[in-house]
């Protein structure tokens, strides 16, 4: 009969020999902590669903079991309420809003955060818990600060820690605004993208200390950025190599639109390949240059609208070759991206990993090679 501590085993030793796991202590971890106490019912995407629709996988059911120890995010909440206990033998749609994040990820940042055992860390984002168990194993409870928005994922967060063993200190609220009793944490790692670095996270993490999160926009890009703390309100550090990728911060979520119309504006041809939006880190380099957009469409249609001045841009192609872009409003939303990804060719199209971020309470600056190259700003 297949066990949680044989499954757990096995997914141990796969993180171990993928180079995943490099570090003995977290591999511990890992191996303690059992994921299905803070996983009872998960969703699973229903393949070929358009949209995406979901089925539910329930404590007991086939394969329940199997699944939580599958390398895989495990989503838990759909449209900030509805969970798979409230979901019966039809399917669910709607946005994924809470998860248990895939433990190689989760593992991974862990061990790049770089915590060690009497680091005060502060956790943005308690989510499940599963997360804040690893944590709370290998650096102690009493080290481990974890905040959650959202007051019911907390509660089931709470309750499973202590079905665990683990009574690390848990807070309920905007996690963006930091510990609100204020603090001096060595390390902060947050479980939630942000559109920027939250002043409070830069004044709450001590001078020499590290910050690990995720930046990502209204283009729903992402980047996972390691920020060394030089000094009140100041940062500095390196986007890291690989794709990670988490659910936007619900207070840096972007606001709610009209439906979408599409006019008429000022025409010419596209001096780059739209489909260059599509790739990991086109669409990041997209965001920067229009971050105040949300992107939709694919390929050689792609459409950006503004959401702070109403602005659009939309590209098609055109039938004897190239692409057709059409702009309206009062920012040239293409112009700005057309310039970022030109920048982005010269350099010869690199990852993330060769760009950098220097924050300052003044200004929140992502910059390609050195700190003196090309940048742009964040919308702080």
């Amino acid at each position: 009969m297949t066990t949680s501590d044989t499954l757990r085993a096995a997914l141990v030793d796969q993180l171990t020999d993928s180079g995943t796991l490099t570090d003995p202590a977290w591999a511990e971890a890992a191996t303690a902590v059992p994921r299905e106490l803070f996983v009872g019912s998960y969703f699973v995407p229903i393949e070929g669903s358009n949209p995406t629709t979901y089925r539910t996988v329930h404590h007991g059911d086939p394969g329940w079991l199997e699944g939580i120890y599958a390398d895989q995010t495990l989503i838990t909440q759909l449209d900030g309420h509805t969970r798979p206990e409230d979901v019966e033998k039809h399917p669910a749609t709607g946005a994924p809003s809470s998860s248990s994040t895939l433990p190689s990820l989760v593992l991974r940042m862990w061990q790049q955060l770089g915590a060690e055992a009497g680091h005060q860390v502060l956790e943005v984002g308690t989510g499940t818990g599963y997360s804040t168990a690893l944590g709370a194993h290998r650096l102690g409870d009493a080290n481990l600060t974890s905040i959650e928005y959202d007051p019911q994922v907390a509660e089931r967060a709470a309750a499973a820690l202590q079905a665990a063993g683990h009574t690390p200190r848990l807070l309920v609220g905007d996690g963006l605004g930091g510990d609100p009793d204020g603090g001096a944490f060595d390390r902060l790692i947050a479980t939630c993208s942000v559109r920027y670095l939250p002043m409070a996270w830069l004044h709450q993490v001590k001078p020499g200390g590290r910050i690990l999160a995720t930046l990502s926009g209204w283009h729903y890009a992402n980047a996972l950025a390691l920020l060394d703390v030089t000094g009140p309100g100041e940062a500095t550090g390196r986007f890291l190599p690989g794709c990670t990728s988490f659910m936007i911060a619900r207070p840096h979520d972007r606001p709610p639109r009209p439906t979408l119309a599409l006019l008429p504006g000022a025409e010419r041809p596209s001096r780059i390949d739209p489909a260059k939006l599509d790739t990991w880190t086109g669409s990041w380099l997209a965001q920067l240059a229009a971050p105040s957009a949300e992107r939709m469409g694919a390929g050689g249609h792609q459409i950006l609208s503004d959401v702070a001045t109403g602005s659009q841009a939309r590209t098609t192609p055109h039938p004897e070759g190239g692409w057709t872009v059409v702009q309206r409003g009062p920012l040239r939303l293409w112009d700005q991206v057309e310039t970022a990804i030109e920048t982005w060719q010269h350099a010869g199209e690199p990852h993330q990993d060769a760009f950098g971020i220097t924050v300052s309470p003044a200004r929140q600056r992502v910059w390609l090679g050195t700190e003196d190259g090309p940048g742009w700003d964040l919308p702080i």
